[in-house]
Order: structure tokens, then C-alpha cells, then sequence
């Protein structure tokens, strides 16, 4: 069977399920002379589509672009650009104050040991049931009441918690005295040419709606609320995006050979690693058999979105399954297209920066 018949296959049978609505899937390699998509329920690669904590991508270039320009560097305490009184009490672990030692770097990896102010609170469940306008203050008081899982850069330790790209949002914002929305047009949009993203900041954004079981949600407060940065996009403007960030057309490639420092992530996140902003799933695993090779890196989200690229066979995969409630589908389906692809030929053709 050919390679996009078996891709082909594998959408299909993800999206027989019940719990999937409406879904996209789109797959390129480097040079584009391999191009496959596939829709369901109404959606194509051109539909725009909330894209979570792929969205975490995207803070994750802004802070390797201000590296880059030598506005920050990732062993920086945030201290030096977040207000004192913002942080005091943030982090206290066995009766010691960590707060003001975190550094951009603990943020990234996800190596501060902070618990998460969303899914660890009562804000994620609060979310389901209705539409809620969620503060940056209110998700970091919502932290400051929650225990901290371990002192900063614990050796082999990571704990996946939104607060710390937030923060890393914050940092952007003080750096470059612009708002997040804007600081993603100037930093990746124009300059990848993604002509169909955008961060909700009003009322006449269009907001997509997403699913949790049979259940329809339309959130428009949660989404222009001032804690939000993820983003809204379409598959195509994503795989114009991915083959930016990893072929080095928005910072230098040679970063990847710090931030690949991978930690496993906490048992809820099931076979992900984190590396320095992005997500590592090895394919040699008890998933596989361990008969996979190589790593998918990149990022999904929580409604289903994801961003993600095979090197061993040079193909970029992004799409989105649209379902709250089955996070890990996803990566399910990242995993079986990888292994399928055995017999695939990579070709890759590098993209370099002007």
C-alpha cells in the first residue's frame, strides 16, 4: 500500500470514532514534492481552528528570537522582568522560597516544578461549564494556592503546568513593550507568511468552537481574556509555520542542541518528554514495541491540535482532532502515521534565513 493510502487509513479509522466531530489532517515534507490532506466533518486545511498549546511553539520562538537579539538568555532569573510583588510567594517548596530564583530556562523545560493553575485548580472545570473570563492574576493566585511538585531544575524532573508559558508570555510582553498578539505578527506571522492567524483580542475575532464529547463549547470571553495566548490558525498557515521553526528560517538551528535536554513529563502526559519549549515522543517505546525509530518533536494541545516533525523521514504532520475530552488522540494517531511510514524515502532540502 502506498504512503498516502496508508495515511489515508489511518485518518479514517481515528475518525470513525464517536467522540471525533470534525478533523484535518496535513502532511508535508521539507521540499513539499510530498503533499497529502485529508478533512472530515466539514474542515480542510484552510480552516481555522484553535490550536491550544501548539501555541506554546510559538512563545517558544519569541523567547529563542529575543535570545537571539541578545534581549534576554535563558539562564536570566525572570525576576529581572517580572515585578517583584507578581512572584513573591509563587514558589515555596518544603518551607523554602524559590520565587525569585526561577530562571526563563526552568519556564521552558518545565523544569520549575510549579503545579498547574488551570488543569491542577478548578479553572479548567469552570471552563467546561460556561463561557469565563480568566485573568493572568487569577491563574497565578490559583497557583500561589496549590503546592509547588518539586524544587526548580530537580535533576530528571518535569511537570507540565501552563503557568510556566504564561509567565514566559509576560516576559515577552515586558521585553519587547507590545502586546502578545502583536509581538506573534511581527515575529512569526509576516515574516512566515501565515495570513490566517491571529490571537483573539476583541469581539469580531471569529472563534472557533470546540468539543468535549457530544457537547459543543463557544468560549469568546475565555479566548480575548488577557490570560489567553493561544492562538487561532488553519493547517495550512501551522505547516508553513513548523517548517520555519525547525529549518531554522526564524533563529539558528544550533539552539536545538541545548534545548533538546529531554526530562519524561508526569504520568497524566502518558510517553511525552519535554524538551526547551517542545514536546518529545520517542518511537521506541512500549507503544511501538519498540520497534520505532527516531522522535516525533513538537507540540499538541488539549482540544486536539497538533504540530509535530518526523525526522527520520523528513514529514511535517499538523491538524487537528477537535475533541477536549480525548487529549491523548492525538498523539495515538502521530504515532501509528509514523509507523506506517516505514518504507518512505526522506528527502530533505534545508530552509535558511535571510
Amino acid at each position: 500500500m502506498k504512503t498516502k493510502e496508508v495515511m489515508e487509513k489511518q485518518f479514517n479509522n481515528v475518525t470513525r470514532s464517536k467522540k471525533i466531530h470534525e478533523a484535518v489532517l496535513f502532511v508535508e515534507n521539507t521540499k513539499g514534492d510530498f503533499s497529502v490532506s485529508y478533512g472530515y466533518g466539514g474542515k480542510d486545511k484552510h480552516t481555522p481552528f484553535f490550536i491550544a498549546s501548539v501555541s506554546k511553539l510559538f512563545v517558544t520562538s519569541c523567547i529563542l528570537i529575543l535570545r537571539e537579539q541578545k534581549k534576554l538568555s535563558l539562564n536570566d532569573l525572570i525576576i529581572n522582568y517580572i515585578d517583584k510583588t507578581t512572584l513573591d510567594n509563587l514558589h515555596i517548596y518544603k518551607g523554602e522560597d524559590y520565587s525569585h530564583r526561577l530562571t526563563i530556562s526552568d519556564l521552558l523545560f518545565h523544569k520549575s516544578g510549579l503545579p498547574d493553575g488551570l488543569i491542577d485548580s478548578d479553572i479548567l472545570k469552570h471552563f467546561i461549564q460556561a463561557d469565563i473570563d480568566v485573568s493572568f492574576d487569577m491563574a497565578l493566585e490559583k497557583t500561589k494556592a496549590l503546592s509547588p511538585h518539586f524544587a526548580p531544575d530537580t535533576k530528571n524532573k518535569a511537570y507540565y503546568s501552563d503557568i510556566n508559558f504564561r509567565l514566559l508570555v509576560k516576559i515577552i510582553e515586558n521585553v519587547t513593550k507590545t502586546p502578545l498578539a502583536q509581538v506573534y505578527q511581527n515575529y512569526i506571522c509576516i515574516p512566515v507568511g501565515m495570513t490566517n492567524t491571529y490571537l483573539p483580542t476583541n469581539s469580531e475575532d471569529f472563534i472557533p468552537t470546540i468539543y468535549y464529547n457530544n457537547e459543543t463549547l463557544y468560549r469568546p470571553k475565555f479566548f480575548n481574556s488577557d490570560y489567553n495566548y493561544d492562538a487561532i490558525s488553519t493547517a495550512n498557515d501551522l505547516m508553513l509555520f513548523l517548517k520555519a521553526f525547525w529549518n531554522g528560517a526564524l533563529f539558528s538551528q544550533t539552539v536545538f542542541e541545548q534545548l533538546s535536554a529531554y526530562r519524561k513529563l508526569q504520568m497524566s502526559m502518558g510517553p511525552i518528554y519535554y524538551g526547551g519549549g517542545y514536546m518529545q515522543i520517542p518511537m521506541k517505546s512500549i507503544l511501538t514495541l519498540f520497534m520505532g525509530k527516531g522522535e516525533l518533536i513538537g507540540h499538541s494541545g488539549i482540544s486536539g491540535s497538533f504540530a509535530f516533525y518526523y525526522p527520520e523521514k523528513d514529514l511535517f504532520f499538523v491538524g487537528d482532532l477537535n475533541q477536549m475530552a480525548k487529549p491523548e488522540l492525538p498523539i495515538r494517531l502521530l504515532i501509528k502515521l509514523a509507523m506506517s511510514v516505514k518504507n518512505f524515502t526522506k528527502n530533505i532540502v534545508r530552509i535558511t534565513r535571510v
